[in-house]
């Protein structure tokens, strides 16, 4: 059973990380969503309240389970056993920032390999910050997000 895991911030998710999603998890036996928690990091929404998102996202996808994690992703997947960490890109300057770090992922443990997937054309500008800065505004972020998150945006900039 091939297990990998897919990490990332999820502030918010997105139609591109879906879409990385559900062709991930017709690859793989398992795929574990991590929502990677970063003190560090300034993010509009807690990490309870993207797994809430996640979580009505995956929902018809029986292979994917979602978890919070604090530590670096390769001792997450270590811990797991997973093999395979999933990074999904859009362009070129993603391909770039993400090949560095799988490089100094897999120098921390070379049993786990990064497989990149591409999102569709259709997501290519899908950023999450470009998002919230847009539904900030009060613009439409319907065609980047689902529903789920659409709402809580609404509802977090409503304040």
């Amino acid at each position: 059973m091939v297990t990998a895991i897919f990490p990332g911030s999820f502030d918010p998710p997105t139609y591109g990380h879906l879409n990385v999603i559900s062709r991930a998890s017709a690859l793989f036996d398992r795929i574990d969503v991590v929502v990677s928690v970063n003190p560090a990091k300034k993010n509009l929404f807690t990490p309870e309240e993207r797994v809430e998102m996640l979580q009505e996202m995956i929902e018809p996808y029986r292979n994917v389970t979602i978890h919070v994690s604090d530590t670096l992703v390769v001792e997450y997947a270590q811990k797991l056993g997973a093999k395979v960490l999933i990074r999904g890109i859009r362009n070129a300057n993603d391909f770039a920032y993400e090949f560095d770090l799988s490089l100094i992922n897999h120098s921390l443990n070379s049993n786990i390999e990064t497989l990149f997937i591409p999102t569709e054309q259709q997501y290519f500008t899908v950023k999450s910050s470009s998002i919230k800065e847009l539904a900030s505004f009060g613009g439409d972020v319907s065609k980047m997000v689902p529903p789920v998150v659409e709402k809580k945006l609404k509802e977090k900039f409503s304040r």
